[in-house]
């Protein structure tokens, strides 16, 4: 393959602001970027973002719909780095976790598990019901990775921005993706 390629999933929770800075971050990359809004993932996007699904498909390569279940993304042949649901709905998490494929997002996030692929879900839910936490376990015994974007305060961010900058880099690092640059502990500072 000629460029890493990157699946960024976009359902309904909140948090549509991770998946525009990876597909942002992406581009910069290099990496060739391939995208699925749920209904949903619309609907909140322009929300918190004010963006429309056509504006958000044009920070892709290549964007589908979710009942394209015959996209590319949807065959293990297809080869990528990563996918990234971003953010991951309970309803996402759930389908993923028993192997519901009955729309491309869930097919290719099954896809990505049957390949050995990495596959990172950025779950966005508090506080977790029994349910929740047994599904992100199914994920993990899978082989998938549960992401919440959990902020991290010792690095002094100074706004929004920075905070989800930082978790998107770590997703990045995670997903194998050269040129990722997550901030790294240096250890307390002594005085």
């Amino acid at each position: 393959m000629s460029a890493q390629r990157l699946v960024v999933g976009i359902t309904g929770a909140t948090g549509a602001a991770y998946a525009l800075r990876l597909l942002r971050r992406g581009r910069e990359l290099g990496l060739e970027t391939h995208l699925i809004i749920t209904p949903a993932g619309v609907l909140n996007a322009h929300h918190e973002l004010g963006l429309s699904r056509e504006a958000l498909e044009a920070e892709a390569d290549r964007a589908y719909a979710p009942g394209d279940v015959g996209a590319c993304v949807a065959s293990g042949s297809f080869a990528t780095a990563a996918m990234v649901i971003a953010p991951c709905s309970m309803k996402t998490l759930a389908s993923v976790a028993h192997g519901f494929g009955d729309n491309l997002l869930t097919r290719a996030a099954d896809v990505t598990l049957k390949e050995r692929r990495r596959l990172i879900l950025m779950v966005r839910e508090t506080p977790f019901n029994l349910a929740h936490l047994r599904n992100m376990t199914a994920v993990t015994e899978m082989g998938g990775i549960i992401f919440p974007p959990l902020p991290a305060f010792y690095h002094h961010p100074q706004s929004i921005e920075e905070l989800v900058n930082d978790s998107a880099e770590r997703v990045l690092e995670l997903a194998g993706v050269k040129g990722a640059s997550p901030q790294v502990w240096q250890g307390l500072r002594q005085s």
